[in-house]
């Protein structure tokens, strides 16, 4: 995985964005413009090249996340945006990534030659609540892109997805991080993973956050272990699934 921020700053849009981690960890740095959308230096990152001539980013790096800690669709953007596109068309090696909440206003932001998309690049539309997947799922759905993915991060509530995922390609899970952080359950994120099941879409479970809820119980995560707790989540979701698939198993084995 590798993350190239093409431009640096953001607006708050949405619920979600209440404790953003850029206003976060700029203010830790005395920084306080963060609503100030700037072109940073790693803007041609994806072109730059050592002295052997060979990519600096290169494909075994994974999926490039582009514009991490900002939102790529912001309209403050839109004298720098053909440009990032032609860098995403001309490194066909690389998978990029985009994640936004702006799904709404993407659509008049894509290139004259995009047609349904481009074949390395996707588009992650971020939902952390009800409203959002209301507002956001329908037009993700009809968005013309190869790859459409849903962050619910961060989560915030319970989500109504069951049924409703065809046509997603995967679902990533996280929970919010910092002091602050909004409680996010595991019951919520089983649900998740159901519905993911139910439609055979591919459940990824991120980022466990800092203010978890298990069986009524609350426990602080610190940031350094909110990955790996995660990791093992998703490890006991998947097999639970397995041990539920060898229970019905068994027991049809013994009706015969």
């Amino acid at each position: 995985m590798a993350n190239w921020n093409l431009w640096h700053g953001c607006h708050k849009y949405s619920e979600g964005c209440k404790n953003c981690y850029v206003y976060r960890i700029d203010s830790s740095h005395g920084r306080e413009d963060s609503f100030i959308v700037r072109k940073t230096s790693d803007f041609d990152l994806p072109l730059r090249k050592n002295r052997y001539g060979e990519y600096k980013l290169a494909p075994e790096n994974g999926v490039v996340f582009a514009c991490m800690t900002s939102d790529f669709f912001i309209e403050d953007a839109d004298c720098w945006r053909d440009e990032a596109w032609k860098i995403m068309k001309a490194r066909p090696d690389l998978q990029f990534c985009i994640a936004t909440k702006r799904i709404k206003e993407a659509r008049e932001r894509l290139p004259s030659d995009w047609g349904n998309g481009y074949d390395n690049v996707a588009i992650a539309c971020t939902m952390e609540n009800q409203r959002a997947v209301e507002e956001r799922l329908p037009i993700l759905k009809s968005f013309p892109v190869r790859y459409k993915l849903i962050f619910c991060s961060p989560l915030l509530e319970n989500l109504q997805l069951y049924g409703r995922l065809s046509g997603i390609d995967t679902v990533s899970v996280g929970g919010e991080s910092g002091s602050e952080a909004r409680p996010c359950n595991w019951e919520w994120v089983e649900n998740i993973f159901r519905a993911c099941k139910n439609d055979n879409v591919p459940f990824h479970y991120h980022q466990i956050g800092s203010n978890f809820i298990k069986d009524g119980k609350a426990y602080h995560v610190a940031h350094s272990k909110q990955f790996g707790q995660a990791k093992k989540a998703h490890k006991l979701l998947e097999d639970s699934v397995l041990q539920n698939k060898n229970n019905s198993g068994n027991s049809s084995e013994r009706k015969e």
